[in-house]
């Protein structure tokens, strides 16, 4: 028996398809193992800053350093972009790219008879797409399910387009049938993932489509959506999650800037006018909604004027957190060619500003529960603590003591007594009440 392992960089969609992976490799006879005693490691990527591409090189590095004699395969977006370099590197025996990389067992298991390497890095299609399947990882109390693929958007900082090809949808019937194998196995909470989940669209079938499809299936208590661009597909959310039971009351909206001139430049299909009025109409509409954001600093052209337009525009918006990342030159793209680039130091100091207010705003959100209910979905113990998270994201924490059960994977209420914050992690603490 062949003993494999992976290594998972980056979004949900990489770790919903990891664990779509590891369970194909396992109905063909291979065991799943850790890095150092594997004969193959696979290294799912990511490509979206520079950071990144930095990282899964040092993955591999630190693969090769444990284990010698291991065999190696890069996948996903950096091996989309980067397969001629990839190749390059010791040990590494495939690099297959996200045309092809949910088709690796075969791969491998081709390659390996002819004992010869193997790059396939394909040109990606639009074409609606089924998966075999289901994502089942035994660490994960949450099971992320992919429904989409690819983006049409070619914002001009962004490398996903690229690297992921464009906007497909998943079988609306493959969707529900993996839905309904992750209930059987015992998930009670789905994350529906994709690239852009909100321009799904499948005979008709559009993301609310598939919400009320695995509403309808038995065992799945919570459906949380992962990020979703600012589209009027939004409006028909809000609805649903006005009267559904199962729908997480959960948004994570990217806008990128608070500057108007900025989000030009990125070419970004939103004015923070417009994002403002979605996110105040939100919060009218749905009572304890959570709803994040991205946020790039350091945009090639942004002055210290849009930054603090951007800092006080999100000052005065009621966003639960936000995401901060330092913007990063990706070959390929318009906003690496562009002039104004701003120093390092700078960026430093402005993603400091930001995660600072997006900590405050943390911390007010959270604190507006003391005293309330919550139902907690709990996924671990750890230092004294069973650990989840409130259908509307907020971590929580329940003293192992107190409690004579195990609390793992169990949705349970309780009441929010005080806020911790530990090394900048903002939590709850709670008491079980049911």
């Amino acid at each position: 028996m062949k003993k494999i392992a992976f290594l998972t960089q980056g979004c949900r969609l990489n770790q919903s398809e990891t664990a779509i992976l590891s369970q194909s490799f396992i109905s063909k006879g291979f065991e799943v193992v850790g890095t150092e005693s594997a004969d193959i490691v696979v290294v799912n990527t990511c490509t979206v800053t520079a950071r990144g591409d930095k990282d899964a090189r040092n993955l591999i590095s630190k693969v090769n350093r444990h284990n010698h004699s291991v065999k190696i395969a890069v996948i996903g977006c950096l091996a989309q972009i980067q397969k001629e370099e990839l190749l390059k590197i010791k040990n590494v025996y495939w690099v297959v790219g996200n045309k092809d990389k949910l088709n690796l067992p075969e791969i491998i298991i081709t390659s390996q008879a002819k004992n010869e390497a193997m790059v396939m890095v394909g040109e990606i299609s639009d074409e609606a797409f089924e998966i075999a399947d289901p994502g089942i990882n035994p660490d994960r109390t949450r099971a992320n399910l992919k429904i989409q693929d690819g983006c049409n958007n070619y914002c001009s900082y962004c490398i996903v387009p690229y690297a992921r090809g464009p906007e497909r949808s998943r079988v609306f019937k493959d969707i529900l049938k993996e839905a309904k194998a992750l209930a059987k196995y015992g998930y009670k909470e789905v994350v529906l993932t994709g690239i852009n989940i909100g321009s799904y669209s499948y005979e008709g079938m559009d993301l609310v489509a598939v919400i009320k499809g695995i509403e309808a299936i038995n065992g799945i208590e919570r459906i949380r959506l992962s990020s979703i661009e600012p589209l009027p597909i939004i409006d028909q959310i809000l609805e649903l999650m006005k009267t559904s039971k199962k729908i997480c009351r959960f948004l994570h909206i990217p806008l990128q800037s608070g500057s108007n001139r900025i989000l030009k430049l990125m070419g970004r299909n939103v004015y923070f006018e417009a994002f403002k009025d979605l996110v105040e109409k939100a919060k009218a509409s749905i009572d304890g909604l959570c709803i994040g954001t991205d946020i790039i600093i350091g945009f090639p052209g942004e002055t210290k004027e849009d930054f603090q337009q951007t800092k006080q525009n999100l000052e005065s918006l009621d966003l639960s957190y936000f995401h901060v990342f330092s913007y990063s030159d990706r070959d390929g793209t318009k906003a690496s060619k562009m002039e104004g680039k701003v120093k390092e130091s700078e960026k430093k100091q402005r993603s400091l500003e930001l995660r600072t207010l997006s900590s405050n705003k943390k911390r007010h959100f959270t604190e507006a529960f003391i005293g309330k209910e919550l139902e907690v979905l709990f996924e671990e113990n750890t230092r004294g603590y069973w650990v989840g998270l409130s259908g509307n994201f907020i971590r929580v924490r329940v003293q192992e003591e107190d409690i004579t059960e195990d609390l793992n994977n169990e949705i349970i209420k309780v009441e929010a007594q005080e806020v911790q914050d530990r090394r900048g992690v903002i939590s709850l603490l709670a008491i079980i009440t049911s």
